[in-house]
């Protein structure tokens, strides 16, 4: 993994793998498009982010579960109020474990452990409140998750040119039409 990129960069990465967007700019359409339509397909996004451990062989529930969590994550940004259930996340439980030296520390078991490491980011990021700077864009065209890093925290879109701009634009038409 590239040490200079921060641990919500990588899991809106894993998330940005589902590409819901569906619009068109300039003229060209972009359309919907999924990065993990195969084991060999996740095991190469986990080697290019450093997730793959040396040797392990993936299995297509491996492949199931990298979808379940992805799915989780997104349900999990669209609904921030989970319930007494656990929400979207409930199947993917984090424990206390303990870690270096004699502290402890959270720990994942998904079975697949590039997906563990990005289920801890998740879950430390939650505790330290840094979770709610993941977003996913508020254009329901787009859906593009995006590490909101703006001073306020208060970011909506992925793209402040393209999508801010697109919405924007539209509420502008409204108003003079009105």
């Amino acid at each position: 993994m590239d040490r200079t990129v921060d641990d919500l960069d990588l899991v809106a990465r894993f998330l940005n793998t589902l590409d819901e967007r569906t619009f068109t700019r300039h003229g060209q359409e972009h359309t919907a498009v999924d990065d993990l339509t195969s084991v060999e397909a996740l095991t190469s996004w986990l080697r290019a982010h450093d997730l793959a451990t040396a040797g392990a062989v993936l299995h297509p529930a491996d492949l199931e579960t990298a979808l379940r969590l992805r799915t989780a994550l997104r349900a999990a940004l669209l609904d921030p109020d989970p319930g007494p259930r656990g929400g979207a996340l409930a199947g993917f439980p984090v424990h206390l474990a303990p870690g270096p030296g004699s502290g402890l520390r959270l720990r994942a078991d998904t079975g697949v452990p590039g997906l563990d490491v990005l289920l801890e980011t998740v879950a430390t990021a939650a505790a330290t409140g840094r979770w709610a700077r993941l977003k996913l864009c508020a254009a329901p065209e787009c859906r593009w998750a995006f590490h909101d890093t703006s001073r306020s925290g208060a970011g909506r879109w992925c793209s402040m040119e393209i999508c801010g701009n697109r919405h924007k634009t539209a509420a502008y038409r409204r108003r003079r039409t009105a």
